[in-house]
């Protein structure tokens, strides 16, 4: 096969490691080729505009600009992007938020060769790829209660280990306010307490530590 007709692909981790594992093992398949590479979210988009691949393997959480930023601004400029995220991280949230920005599949990094080979060919003939397991967290993210602008700042400042007063400070609202929304956030989130709130936030993927 010439070097025009396989699948080109580029790989955006920001572990040399990752991507030179990555390039080695599609450089392997007869019919693909690694054209290049980027280390963080915005150099994605350099090398996205320089290249146009047909295929890119984006990882989720990266310095700079992460994945699902750099998804959104490559799809807002190429409509007919393909991306598929690839990473370590399967919270409902990371996978709801990769999807929802335009990635066509969302691969975990200790999937089989196979596999990895195979979401490539599915995406660069137009078809999805998310694997059960992946779809089973979708699913259940698409199903639970969604966290408003203002909840998710109220989480994120719990997950600082700040208590309701200067979480009323730092947002520029009332105790019984904050009090309201913890409380919401409680609810939404199936939890008694702010410890529980906050791990499963984190499991999820709603806000990082």
């Amino acid at each position: 096969m010439s070097q025009s007709t396989k699948i080109r692909v580029l790989i955006v981790d920001d572990h040399a490691i990752v991507r030179k594992g990555l390039a080695t093992i599609i450089n392997r398949d007869p019919e693909m080729i690694a054209i290049a590479q980027a280390e963080d979210g915005q150099q994605a988009i350099e090398v996205f505009r320089e290249y146009q691949p047909d295929v890119t393997l984006m990882d989720l959480r990266m310095p700079k600009m992460g994945g699902v930023e750099a998804i959104m601004a490559i799809c807002a400029e190429f409509k007919q992007a393909r991306i598929a995220l690839l990473t370590t991280y399967d919270g409902d949230e990371d996978i709801y938020r990769g999807l929802k920005a335009g990635a066509q599949g969302y691969l975990l990094k200790d999937s089989k060769l196979g596999e990895l080979l195979n979401a490539i060919r599915a995406i660069h003939n137009g078809q999805k790829y998310i694997p059960p397991e992946v779809g089973a967290k979708l699913l259940q993210r698409i199903s639970n209660p969604e966290l408003s602008e203002r909840e998710l700042e109220v989480l994120r400042l719990m997950a600082q280990g700040m208590g309701n007063q200067e979480i009323g400070i730092a947002l520029i609202i009332g105790e019984s306010t904050v009090k309201s929304h913890v409380n919401r956030i409680l609810s939404k989130l199936g939890v008694s307490d702010r410890t529980q709130a906050v791990i499963t936030a984190v499991k999820r993927g709603i806000v990082n530590l």
